[in-house]
């Protein structure tokens, strides 16, 4: 029997909750199809920052190395900075394992309802494949003359030919595999170095694949066909400021963040890859019971597959698909069922 080394970081808020029910759906799905999981669990967190001073240890980086997969459920606590908790956790384990390629999957579920009137499960299904190392989420720049009048920041992006077109391509191998579409977004109309190249490596990429049907799209522009002709998009490819925010989008007019799964991919498997939901930490709901655990459950299907378990995957998301449909839903989705008796049903649903 395989099994896969699993590193779980909880994290903060909901993810504890969230992430306990995920984990019996997926050892549920490993013992009914022939394999099983070695979790091992991690305190990262805020509530660890605020006791140490750090998000993980000096050499946390060195203790996943060997891991098959990361499990993370959310990160973020009032009283610990944003950027204080993403840029001690989240950034250095995507940026030290080459976790490139932000993978963010959307569709309508079953008895989900869309917040954009008469739109049909068949015209809301996205894929939005978000550039994860570089980009506007540099450290490059600084706050100078600070407290003065004068003060000022500096906030640098880095676009790579390297880093652009591997994600690219990655997204076009992809659309290959779904409906031959492909859309880039840019803003090369207003920022004038760093999206035209971007525009440049996506037009040179694009002629590799003249089976792909291929467009650019300012941001601002496919922000809005989003929500007015969502059936008209299939794989959208961005850096990762335009990435993160469209995928937002697409969550929110499927139903909501907590029906999100995402993955931060290193597709050549040198690395571990690190599987996250879309949501936060939601700190508000934290241990009442009634977080929706649907899209760390959906998460750890993304895991599967990128495993090769990809029987299991499609049966935890048939799971979840079946659940939703017979109405057992938390809160969020206009149920009233709690986090343990949808994550119940779900393991239930895979007999």
């Amino acid at each position: 029997m395989t099994t896969y080394r699993i590193a779980s970081i909880p994290g903060d808020g909901i993810g504890v909750d969230v992430v306990a029910q995920a984990r019996e759906v997926l050892d549920r799905a490993g013992s009914l199809h022939g394999f099983d999981f070695a979790w091992t669990d991690f305190d990262w967190s805020c509530e660890r920052f605020l006791k140490t001073g750090a998000m993980m240890p000096a050499d946390g980086l060195d203790q996943l190395r060997d891991h098959d997969a990361v499990f993370l459920g959310a990160i973020g606590f009032p009283g610990v900075p944003d950027h204080v908790s993403l840029w001690g956790l989240l950034i250095p384990i995507r940026r030290a394992f080459r976790q490139y390629v932000n993978l963010r999957p959307v569709r309508l579920l079953p008895g989900v309802v869309s917040p954009l009137a008469g739109r049909s499960a068949d015209e809301l299904e996205i894929v939005i494949v978000r550039e994860n190392s570089e980009g506007e989420y540099s450290q490059i720049g600084g706050r100078h003359n600070s407290g003065q009048p004068d003060e000022f920041a500096v906030q640098q992006a880095v676009f790579t030919r390297v880093g652009v077109s591997r994600v690219i391509r990655y997204a076009f191998e992809l659309a290959r595999t779904r409906g031959g579409q492909l859309c880039s977004a840019t803003k090369s109309n207003g920022i004038i170095h760093s999206m035209p190249f971007w525009d440049e490596v996506f037009a040179s990429i694009a002629a590799e694949y003249p089976d792909v049907r291929s467009e650019q799209s300012h941001v601002d522009a496919l922000a809005a066909r989003m929500v007015l002709r969502p059936d008209t998009l299939d794989v959208i490819v961005g850096s990762n400021l335009f990435g993160d925010i469209l995928s937002d989008i697409s969550a929110a007019i499927v139903g909501g963040l907590g029906t999100a799964p995402a993955a931060n991919l290193n597709p050549e498997r040198d690395f571990p890859s690190m599987f996250e939901p879309v949501h936060g930490s939601a700190p508000d709901i934290a241990g009442k019971g009634i977080a929706n655990p649907v899209a760390q459950i959906l998460t750890g299907a993304m895991m599967l597959d990128h495993l090769g378990e990809t029987a299991a995957a499609e049966a935890v998301s048939a799971a979840v698909d079946a659940v939703l449909a017979s109405g057992v839903r938390t809160p969020d989705l206009g149920g009233n069922a709690t986090t343990t008796s949808v994550g119940n049903a779900i393991s239930e649903a895979l007999k």
